[in-house]
């Protein structure tokens, strides 16, 4: 174990050396590939603070039906007979709204009772609101569109509508933009393995000399290889470190803009950044791409050295 340790240690110290011989160079690939990574990068932090706002979200679908303004009351309340019709395959919970309780939560939230005051009559209708269990309702093969239009054909019935209808289009949407990240992230991955590969490539020839000694006095393959790929998972890991570094730069001018946006809805929501762990889990993800380019570079040119 300790023949181990000792080696990679030497490994390290030796990729160590050939860093400092061309720091320009190495500095000037950290940026090309910190550039690639930092994309990717920014598109994981929006989705991790998208997150937790979509997940608290009822995906639930429900359906509001309003009553015609002149209808009476007693056929409002036994329409709940009919909608226990129509959606008896499924697990739902219809709520009957009177009129005046809906004028009177309104005068309540919206502080707006002395305008509606000077209206006279009520202006709402009578309402239901169904809510429905998303996965009975899919495991039932239940169209909540086709439950809606059954509802809208019963007599005195004016309007219906499906209300989490968006927060169905917004999971959607996040889902869509987790597929193109993830695309996105393959694509510049590979242009990361293809620096690092290019970077490598030019170290074997540089150092082809020293190479070809240290084979002639015994060196194996595997001696030879290791500074090169712990050149390339430093490479890697330093421009992931960049990358978060600017990613997390870029977030206090964005935050500016977004408190502005955010205020006029009456909200604080800010952007954050990455927790340690997926901050962790990045860097390990961009050492990785780094290794990987540095052994199908190695590979591939110290077999045609041999």
């Amino acid at each position: 174990m300790n023949n181990w340790l000792r080696q990679h240690g030497f490994a390290l110290a030796s990729a160590l050396v050939h860093v400092r011989r061309a720091p320009g160079s190495f500095l000037f690939n950290i940026v090309v590939v910190a550039i690639a990574l930092a994309l990717p990068f920014a598109g994981v932090t929006l989705l991790d603070n998208v997150r937790p706002m979509s997940e608290q979200m009822s995906v639930d679908p429900e359906i509001s039906l309003f009553m015609q303004q002149d209808a009476p009351r007693e056929q409002a309340e036994a329409l709940a007979v009919s909608l226990r019709q129509i959606v008896k395959d499924q697990q739902a919970k219809i709520v009957f709204t009177p009129r005046e309780k809906a004028l009177d939560s309104l005068k309540t939230k919206s502080g707006l009772s002395d305008v509606l005051a000077t209206l006279g009559e009520n202006p709402l209708p009578d309402s239901y609101v169904l809510k429905l269990d998303a996965f009975r309702n899919a495991r039932a093969g239940g169209d909540v569109e086709a439950l809606a239009e059954q509802m809208r054909a019963l007599p005195g019935v004016d309007t219906v509508q499906v209300d989490s209808a968006w927060v169905k289009r917004l999971a959607a949407l996040l889902g869509v933009l987790r597929l193109a990240l993830l695309l996105l992230a393959a694509t510049l991955g590979m242009v990361v393995v293809a620096v690092v590969f290019n970077t490598i490539r030019l170290q074997v020839l540089t150092q082809r000399e020293e190479i070809s000694v240290s084979k002639l006095i015994g060196a194996t393959d595997t001696f030879i290889h290791r500074p090169f790929y712990y050149t390339g998972a430093l490479l890697g890991l330093c421009a992931g470190a960049v990358a978060l570094g600017a990613v997390a730069l870029a977030l206090r001018p964005l935050n500016t803009a977004i408190a502005e946006f955010a205020r006029l809805y009456a909200s604080e929501f800010q952007l954050a950044p990455l927790a340690p762990l997926p901050m962790a889990g990045l860097l390990a993800l961009s050492a990785g791409l780094g290794l990987v380019g540095a052994v199908l570079s190695v590979q591939r040119h110290l077999a045609r050295l041999n």
